[in-house]
């Protein structure tokens, strides 16, 4: 249940520090926030706006409090396979994975050749340079790096599933950037103060307001493609190595976006950052951290956090901080019995799960918010 942690302000977190609610306040204290801003169980300090809020605006959209990493979300898929079906080891998986789906900052595919599915989407509102198209074609399906993740999960009746975390790659950091930094400008012009100026924002009605619109449905529409590409090719690997399978369902699911919807009778803008939309019947997505369980739920519909929930476990350590203080001896001990990126740990302590809030905490915060379908286990984790 929600505690009211400063003026207008919602937290389902058992675990929250002064600083996160010190900075979701400031969004909550903006004049055309219509309502209370909510926090998820996984809120920690972002860049203007906190990850894991739920931010209901009238008239304006902070572009910053969608992020740069526009689109961003989760992608699952139950399978007819069972734990008894896979090999002892999924090593063989990892080059297949590895070869099929680039990760890494600004990896892309090898040639440009357009994936159906990116021919349907068009190129966004604002010209791209013939630099960016290439990224466009070349960094669809590919995973990007740091918390985006593969996995090989089992849940709890030993039915495997696979996982992915990905969103709009470099061109969604890009046309973000462009407009986080066009929003600034105006801000400037206007003589409009703001107790941070990552909240920079754009006034519906404008012309800026309509080319982020656009290029923001554009970015979450790439995402999603990406994400079911990438789906499609771990799949078929998987069955490759196992010999056999067939899909049963899919998830496909955005944690930084906004969308328009009527609440409290009222059309508002609906910003997630960090936070997965949750309406009655909703099916999602929420992964814990390496080596820890993930979730498939379903919405319960809550009004109160706007029909959101939590995106993942969230950070309580900065990527710093968990360098200074955490090892890879101790990460691969938290990896023990899973195919993973076991030559890279030193590379991956920043993901190490003592930086993340316990997950199963956060899934016993937001009880009024989602109900758990399946608890997933990994057995093969592959790190951008």
């Amino acid at each position: 249940m929600p505690n009211e942690v400063a003026h207008n302000l919602l937290s389902w977190a058992s675990e929250i520090d002064a600083g996160t609610i010190e900075q979701a306040a400031r969004t909550a204290r903006l004049p055309f926030v219509s309502g209370h801003v909510a926090l998820m169980p996984d809120a920690h300090i972002g860049i203007g706006a906190t990850v894991g809020s739920v931010i209901p605006t009238e008239g304006a959209i902070i572009p910053a409090a969608v992020g740069v990493d526009i689109g961003c979300g989760m992608i699952a898929t139950e399978t007819t396979l069972t734990a008894a079906d896979l090999p002892d080891t999924l090593d063989a998986l990892m080059p297949l994975v590895e070869r099929r789906i680039p990760a890494g900052v600004g990896k892309g595919h090898a040639d440009r050749a357009v994936d159906r599915a990116l021919g349907e989407l068009g190129l966004p509102y604002t010209d791209l340079t013939p630099k960016q198209e290439t990224t466009v074609a070349t960094q669809f399906g590919t995973l990007g790096s740091g918390n985006h993740f593969v996995e090989v999960c089992l849940d709890e009746r030993d039915r495997v599933w696979t996982v992915l975390h990905s969103g709009s790659r470099g061109i969604g950091n890009q046309l973000a950037t462009r407009h986080i930094v066009g929003a600034k400008k105006l801000m400037k012009r206007g003589l409009i103060g703001l107790e941070d100026p990552d909240l920079a924002y754009f006034s519906q009605g404008t012309p800026e307001f309509d080319a982020y619109i656009e290029d923001m449905l554009w970015s979450q529409r790439y995402a999603m493609a990406s994400r079911a590409r990438m789906d499609r090719v771990l799949v078929e690997a998987l069955f490759r190595v196992v010999g056999k399978g067939a899909r049963v369902r899919t998830i496909n699911c955005h944690h930084n976006f906004t969308q328009m919807e009527t609440h409290h009778g009222a059309e508002l803008w609906i910003t997630r950052k960090g936070a997965i939309k949750a309406d009655r019947g909703d099916e999602g997505v929420i992964p814990g951290s390496m080596g820890t369980r993930s979730y498939i739920v379903r919405g319960l519909g809550n009004p109160a956090s706007y029909n959101s929930c939590s995106h993942g476990a969230g950070r309580r350590m900065s990527r710093g901080q968990a360098r200074r203080e955490l090892s890879a001896t101790s990460l691969t001990e938290a990896m023990r019995g899973r195919t993973w990126n076991a030559n890279r740990a030193a590379a991956l302590v920043d993901e190490h799960p003592e930086a993340y809030k316990p997950i199963d905490q956060v899934m016993a915060d937001q009880k009024d918010l989602v109900e758990i379908q399946h608890t997933l286990r990994q057995v093969f984790n592959y790190k951008g």
